[in-house]
């Protein structure tokens, strides 16, 4: 059981340490798209939605996993924690305290993940409708 904790520490917050930057990585590949995108070149509704949306949903799936993925972490905290105790037959209260304390750090690395990876999403998706009303009004009509 004494895996466990490299394993927290470094697979679980590591990982969501990469989908932050993944997350990132796309809000600013999209908001720098939408920044040069030329909505006169495109003739179908179909196709400048296609474009607009492209990746947002790896977005909006790191943002509902990663408090997924930091509870996982915080629960292989915990059964560490008891194991521990199991092991050692007495334990003191300190150590039950910073064992859990450092379990539910993975909880908190999640919702660092989560909250901004949402909040990104809400934001370019809000930003691609805005795009896509422009298109309609810019062509009069709607195109299927």
């Amino acid at each position: 059981m004494e895996w466990l904790k490299p394993a927290i520490d470094y697979g679980i917050i590591g990982f969501l340490i990469i989908l932050s930057i993944i997350a990132i990585a796309i809000a600013i590949e999209r908001h720098l798209f939408f920044k040069k995108l030329r909505i006169e070149e495109f003739s179908d509704k179909k196709a400048l939605e296609l474009e607009l949306t492209k990746k947002l949903h790896i977005i909006a799936t790191i943002g509902s996993n990663a408090p997924y993925i930091g509870l996982l972490g915080t629960v292989l905290g915990i059964m560490l924690t008891f194991y521990s105790m199991g092991k050692e037959g007495f334990m003191d209260t300190g150590k039950i305290m910073i064992g859990l304390a450092l379990a539910l750090k993975a909880t908190a690395a999640g919702l660092l993940v989560a909250i901004p990876s949402v909040a990104l999403y809400n934001f370019l998706l809000r930003r691609a409708k805005v795009i896509m009303i422009q298109w309609e009004i810019r062509n009069g009509r709607e195109r299927v």
